[in-house]
């Protein structure tokens, strides 16, 4: 690095969104002590989990720093290969039938569904915005509903293959975004749209059944308990969502505290392991908030969550080109599907879907992809002034006309 490069540096360290990084590291320091109390029923204890947990932000740091300063005009080219990388990793998870739906590296679990699914917000973007520059006809609405498609409903039909349906419904939004944002007609949405839920009984009835029993079983069990008719028994499969919201119903505005110990004691619900103590510091983290820091604790996490998608579609408006348009608005949507998805199944708005909290639950690999979307999102921003040539410009132009 030269003296001359220095200051531009520095220029954009100083240009970085603040709200935007204070909102993000405030739900990650939540998360650590949040986790902390959620593990605490695992045999290595909760500080071990909270510990895990301040490496994985450490090593995130120091890639959202890195995503943060280059100009992600370079970076969005990255997206190639993490696309073609998760997809091998998702045939390696098919052939190994992981429950869990992970692969080990150097002893490091991971999941590929959720790097396949940053890398494909990242690809259709860049595919929206480089192939109509190649040939115009690229731009024809039909031509992006076929790159939706394919770059979308491919690895949506291997999660669903893999049994991962929490994280396969995150496709959904994401794609329907990708074509609301990358300018396909209101007529083509509305006609999609309807026809979508014209085959929603052929795909219940017929389809799922075939390709995952689980998640078939998953639904029953939402609608059995949503009927409350008195057949459903709360042991065995309805054990875990009912502590869980039980738990949430009963904590009232402040709830019972942080980590409070109240082991053995009538009504006490993670303090006595009625939360799976698996699952409790990942997918039902909601569950532990909402029992020890109450509506109070459980509303600022939500506004936090809706504050940050709310910047997310701010820094999106103010993009230089379409690229960083379609790159915010899909971070904001997949942020918004894991907090729906979680938060919902843990107060029976929708089913168990098994799918984490962006930045608070206890999930390394997510955790870092979440914090490596934040850093292009944080590029786009810091660049958003920068135009290098007259000829730059009138690309912007095209892009943006294309939308």
């Amino acid at each position: 690095m030269n003296k001359a490069q220095i200051p531009i540096i520095v220029k954009k360290v100083l240009s970085i969104n603040p709200i935007l990084i204070l909102t993000m590291y405030a739900l990650l320091v939540f998360s650590v002590s949040v986790i902390e109390s959620a593990a605490r029923h695992q045999s290595q204890g909760g500080e071990f989990f909270a510990d895990r947990q301040i490496l994985w932000i450490v090593l995130g740091s120091v890639v959202y720093l890195i995503t943060a300063l280059i100009d992600y005009k370079w970076l969005k080219w990255l997206s190639v290969p993490m696309y073609l990388v998760a997809m091998i990793m998702m045939l390696v998870v098919l052939a190994k039938g992981s429950s869990v739906h992970q692969i080990s590296l150097g002893g490091i679990s991971f999941q590929p569904t959720q790097l396949m699914i940053g890398a494909g917000i990242l690809l259709v973007a860049l595919l929206f915005e480089q192939l109509p520059l190649w040939k115009s006809w690229f731009s024809h609405p039909f031509v992006k509903l076929a790159l939706v498609a394919v770059f979308c409903g491919i690895p949506f039909l291997m999660v669903v293959k893999s049994g991962d349906m929490g994280s396969a419904l995150v496709w959904g939004p994401i794609a329907i975004v990708s074509l609301f944002v990358g300018g396909i007609p209101y007529r083509y949405l509305s006609t999609m749209a309807i026809g979508a839920i014209g085959v929603l009984p052929l795909l219940y009835y017929i389809v799922l059944p075939v390709v995952s029993d689980r998640a078939t079983g998953r639904i029953d069990q939402y609608i059995a308990m949503m009927q409350n008719d008195g057949e459903v028994e709360y042991n065995d499969d309805n054990y875990a969502i009912h502590h869980v919201t039980t738990a949430i119903g009963k904590a009232g505005y402040k709830g019972v505290g942080l980590n409070a110990q109240l082991e053995g004691q009538p009504g006490a619900v993670h303090a006595n392991g009625y939360i799976p103590k698996d699952t409790a510091h990942n997918d039902y983290i909601f569950g532990v908030i909402g029992e020890e820091l109450g509506f109070r604790g459980g509303a600022l996490l939500i506004g936090a969550f809706f504050f940050m998608i709310m910047m997310c579609l701010l820094v999106g408006l103010m993009a230089k080109d379409a690229y960083g348009l379609m790159v915010c608005a899909g971070v904001a949507t997949l942020i918004f599907a894991h907090v729906f998805e979680n938060i919902g199944m843990c107060i029976r708005v929708m089913p168990i879907t098994g799918i984490p909290l962006p930045f608070v639950s206890y999930s390394g690999s997510f955790t870092l992809i979440c914090m490596l979307l934040m850093g292009f999102v944080q590029s786009i921003w810091v660049h958003r002034k920068e135009y290098t040539t007259e000829k730059e410009s009138d690309r912007r132009r095209v892009r943006l006309l294309n939308l």
